[in-house]
C-alpha cells in the first residue's frame, strides 16, 4: 500500500512538473507563453503570434552569460538577484524587505465559452506569503487581462512549517502585471492633457532607462494622463494600419503608474498598476489584496487593429451595459447654468422633444434650501429639491418629460460636500483631510471620505432617495469636480493612513456595486469634470463617460481622436453647444459641431430658445440622420483614415457595421486648404466584392461627385474618395449602404 502510494505520488509529481514547464495562454490570434526554470522561477517568454508548439520558447538558447541576471521574470520582486523595477516589494513582519517567489502550480478553466482563466500559484521561499497571478484570455477579442492576488497567509493558513509566521505585511509596491518585451525599437504612445484638453497624444521613442506615466489625484485621475498606452514595435513612427502594436490599459479609478524600463540588454519591461507613491498598504494576516486588471491586446494591423480589439472587448465585457445605446439628449448646463425655474426647465423639455431628442437632463443647481445651490459655493451634500426654484418638485418635471415622450435624467455630485451645507455642519469628520491639518478646498468643496462605511451608506442613500422621487428618472449624471489633496482619514487608524489611496477607491466601488444591484437598468454617466474618469475601472459600473467639459467642435477633434485609441464611441458623450463656445470662445458652424458630435453619443448642451429657426430646423434633420446610423457608430468597427495631427489638418474616420453592409464616414477640415487638390482617403473595412451606395447627409444639395452613386468596394479601398472639403471648419458625413 505504502509502495503503491509512493509510486502514484511520483507519477503525479512528474506529471505536474511536466505540465508546469510551459504555461500557454492564448486567444484566437495571440499568445502568451510562460515557463518555470530549474530554480522554480516563473519566466515570461513570449507575447505575440500563435505557435502550436509553445515548448519551443522554453528550448530557445539565449547564449547569455550565466552570471548576468537577465531572465525575463513574469512577476519580479525586490529580492534575490532582481535589479530591475519590481512588481512586488514587501516588508515582512520581521523587517525583511526581500521576497523570492517560487512556482507551486497552475490551473486553467474556461468560465464561459470564449473566456479562459489561468491561475498561477507562487509562494515566498521563506515567508508565509502567497501570490496568485491571474490571466484571463478573451478568445474572440484577442485581449488578455492580468492581475495579482497577494495573500498574507499568517497563522490562519494552517501550515505546519518552520517558517517564521507572518503578522501584518506592508506592501510597498504591488503592481498588477509585468510584461517583458524584446524588439529593436519601442515607440511609446501615451495620452496626456489637462481639463478641457484631454487625451492628446504623445509619441516617444524609448531609450535606456525608465519612463513612467501616472497620476496621484485619486478621483479625477485621467485629465493629465490616461492609464493607457500603445507600443509600436521595431519602428520609430506611429502607424494606424501597419506593424505590430501592443496596447494596454489599467482598469482602476485611483492613482496609477505605468513604468517602461529599457535595460542594458535592450529588453523593455512594462510594469503596470496602482501607484505605490506614499501608498504603502498594510495587509493583515489572513487577508488578500487583489490588484486591478491590466488589459492587453496585440495587433498585427497597427494601432487601428489594437483599437478595434479593445473596442470589441469593451462592448462585450468592459462596459456596464453597452448593448443599449444611451439616448440622444439635451443637458441643461450650458443652456441655463444655475439660473432656472420650473418654467425654464419645462420650456427646455418642450424644445428637446420638438428637435427629436430622446432625453432631457437637469444639471447642477436643483437642490439645497438652507443653503441654496445658486452657485458652486454651497449645498453639496444637501440633496433636497430647492423649493424656491422648483416648488412643484422634480417628480412634476420628470412626469412632464415623460408626457412629451422623453426620458429624464438628473445631475448629482455625491462624493463631495460644500462648507456651506447642513451635511458638513453635522459631519465635519466625514471629509478627507490629513489629521491635525487644515483641509484643502477646491471649487469651494471638500471630498467625502469613502473609506468610511457610514459615508458609503450616505452616498448610496443619496442615489437611492433620488431614484425614489420618480419612476421616470432613468439617467444619472454622476460628477466629481475635485481630486485629493492633504490626504488623510479620520476613520482609518493612524497606522493605516497610507491605505487611504486604495481604500477610497474600494469604497467607491462598494457604493457602485450596491447601486447596480438595486438599480441595474438606470443609465449612469461618469462625468468627473469631463474626462476625469475615462477608464475601465469606472466603466465596469457606468454606461458612458463625459468625454470633456470642452464642448467646442475644433477641440473635440483631438480629444475624441485620442479617446478612440482605447475606448469605443459608445462611451463618448459628445454634445453640440452654442457659439461663441463657453470654454474657448471659438465660433464654428453648426454643421461642423453636429458632425463632430455625431461620431460619438450625440447630445446638445445649449439653450434651444437662443437658436434661430433655421438652426432649429437643421438640428432636427441632423438628429434624425444620426439616429439612422448611430448603431454603426456605437457598435461598428472603427477605421481612422487620417490623423488630426497630420500637416494637412484634414481628418477622417469611418465606422463599418460588423456585417460590412453599412458604413458611415466623417471628414473634418480645420484649416483653409487653398488651391491644392482635395485630400483623398482610402476607405477601410469594406467588402471589396460589395457595391455601396454613397449618400451625403445633412446637406441641402449635392456637392460631391460621388453622392448618390453606386461604387465598388474594391474602388473605395484601393482608390478612395476625395471629398470637396476645403474651407476651415467644413465637414461631411457620408453613409455607405451595400446593394
Amino acid at each position: 500500500m505504502h509502495k503503491y502510494f509512493f509510486f502514484s505520488m511520483m507519477l503525479m509529481l512528474a506529471f505536474v512538473a511536466a505540465k508546469a514547464q510551459i504555461i500557454d495562454i492564448r486567444t484566437e490570434n495571440t499568445q502568451m507563453v510562460l515557463s518555470v526554470n530549474s530554480q522554480s522561477q516563473l519566466l515570461f517568454l513570449h507575447y505575440g503570434g500563435v505557435t502550436d508548439d509553445p515548448q519551443i520558447f522554453a528550448d530557445l538558447k539565449t547564449n547569455r552569460r550565466k552570471d548576468h541576471e537577465a531572465d525575463p521574470m513574469a512577476y519580479g520582486t525586490v529580492g534575490g538577484r532582481n535589479t530591475r523595477l519590481a512588481a512586488l516589494a514587501v516588508t515582512h513582519s520581521d523587517g525583511d524587505i526581500n521576497t523570492e517567489l517560487a512556482y507551486k502550480g497552475h490551473k486553467s478553466r474556461e468560465i464561459i465559452p470564449g473566456i479562459k482563466v489561468t491561475e498561477i500559484m507562487l509562494e515566498d521561499k521563506k515567508k508565509d506569503m502567497a501570490v496568485k497571478l491571474v490571466y484571463t484570455a478573451f478568445f474572440r477579442e484577442d485581449v488578455i487581462t492580468a492581475h495579482s492576488e497577494i495573500t498574507n497567509l499568517g497563522p490562519e493558513s494552517g501550515k505546519k512549517s518552520s517558517k517564521k509566521v507572518s503578522q501584518d505585511l506592508v506592501l510597498r509596491e504591488y503592481y498588477s502585471s509585468m510584461l517583458p518585451i524584446k524588439a529593436e525599437k519601442y515607440l511609446l504612445t501615451h495620452f496626456y492633457g489637462a481639463w478641457a484638453r484631454e487625451m492628446h497624444m504623445d509619441n516617444t521613442l524609448l531609450t535606456h532607462g525608465v519612463k513612467s506615466i501616472g497620476t496621484r489625484k485619486n478621483v479625477r485621475t485621467t485629465h493629465t494622463e490616461n492609464p493607457s498606452f500603445m507600443l509600436s514595435l521595431d519602428t520609430g513612427s506611429f502607424d494606424e494600419n501597419c506593424g505590430e502594436v501592443i496596447a494596454g490599459t489599467l482598469a482602476w479609478s485611483g492613482n496609477f503608474k505605468l513604468n517602461f524600463e529599457v535595460d542594458e540588454w535592450d529588453i523593455l519591461t512594462v510594469t503596470s498598476g496602482i501607484n505605490p507613491s506614499s501608498a504603502a498598504y498594510t495587509l493583515a494576516k489572513g487577508k488578500t489584496f487583489v490588484t486591478p486588471d491590466m488589459i492587453y491586446t496585440y495587433s498585427f494591423e497597427g494601432a487601428g487593429g489594437a483599437s478595434r480589439n479593445l473596442h470589441d472587448w469593451a462592448r462585450n465585457h468592459g462596459i456596464y451595459n453597452s448593448t443599449r445605446p444611451v439616448p440622444t439628449l439635451l443637458n441643461s448646463w450650458e443652456g441655463a447654468y444655475f439660473d432656472f425655474d420650473t418654467k425654464t426647465v419645462m420650456e427646455m423639455i418642450d424644445d428637446t422633444a420638438e428637435m427629436g431628442l430622446e432625453m432631457f437632463v437637469l444639471d447642477d443647481g436643483w437642490f439645497g434650501n438652507e443653503y441654496p445651490r445658486n452657485s458652486s459655493k454651497a449645498a453639496l451634500g444637501d440633496w433636497q429639491v430647492n423649493a424656491a426654484k422648483l416648488p412643484e418638485g422634480i417628480a412634476c418635471i420628470a412626469d412632464y418629460a415623460h408626457s412629451k415622450g422623453l426620458r429624464f435624467g438628473i445631475w448629482i455630485e455625491p462624493e463631495m460636500v460644500s462648507q456651506k451645507s447642513g451635511l458638513y455642519e453635522r459631519h465635519p469628520d466625514w471629509i478627507v483631510k490629513a489629521q491635525g491639518r487644515e483641509a484643502t478646498k477646491i471649487r469651494n468643496q471638500w471630498l467625502l471620505d469613502l473609506t468610511n462605511p457610514c459615508v458609503q451608506d450616505f452616498i448610496f442613500g443619496v442615489f437611492d432617495d433620488i431614484m425614489r422621487i420618480s419612476p421616470h428618472i432613468t439617467y444619472i449624471k454622476w460628477d466629481a469636480n475635485r481630486h485629493v489633496e492633504s490626504a488623510g482619514s479620520e476613520y482609518l487608524d493612524s497606522s493605516l493612513q497610507s491605505n487611504f489611496w486604495v481604500d477610497y477607491v474600494q469604497g467607491f466601488y462598494n457604493v457602485l456595486s450596491r447601486i447596480r444591484e438595486k438599480y441595474p437598468d438606470v443609465f449612469i454617466q461618469a462625468c468627473a469634470s469631463g474626462g476625469g474618469r475615462v477608464e475601465y475601472g469606472a466603466l465596469k459600473y457606468f454606461d458612458e463617460c463625459w468625454t470633456s467639459d470642452n464642448t467646442e467642435g475644433y477641440s473635440r477633434v483631438k480629444i475624441q481622436y485620442g479617446t478612440s485609441m482605447i475606448y469605443p464611441a459608445c462611451i463618448m458623450g459628445s454634445h453640440v453647444s452654442a457659439v461663441p463656445n463657453h470654454q474657448t470662445g471659438n465660433v464654428t458652424p453648426l454643421k461642423f459641431r453636429f458632425d463632430i458630435a455625431s461620431s460619438g453619443r450625440l447630445g446638445m448642451e445649449l439653450q434651444p430658445k437662443d437658436m434661430t429657426p433655421e438652426e432649429s430646423e437643421y438640428a432636427k434633420r441632423a438628429i434624425a440622420s444620426y439616429k439612422s446610423f448611430r448603431d454603426i457608430v456605437l457598435g461598428g468597427d472603427l477605421y481612422r483614415l487620417s490623423s488630426p495631427y497630420d500637416a494637412s489638418a484634414c481628418y477622417s474616420l469611418m465606422y463599418v457595421s460588423k456585417d460590412k453592409k453599412r458604413a458611415v464616414m466623417f471628414v473634418y477640415n480645420t484649416v483653409y486648404q487653398g488651391a491644392q487638390p482635395s485630400h483623398r482617403f482610402r476607405l477601410r473595412g469594406l467588402a471589396p466584392e460589395q457595391e455601396y451606395r454613397l449618400t451625403e447627409l445633412n446637406v441641402d444639395k449635392k456637392r460631391f461627385w460621388a453622392d448618390g452613386k453606386l461604387l465598388p468596394g474594391s474602388f473605395l479601398i484601393m482608390h478612395g474618395l476625395n471629398p470637396p472639403i476645403r474651407t476651415i471648419y467644413d465637414s461631411a458625413i457620408y453613409l455607405l449602404e451595400a446593394e
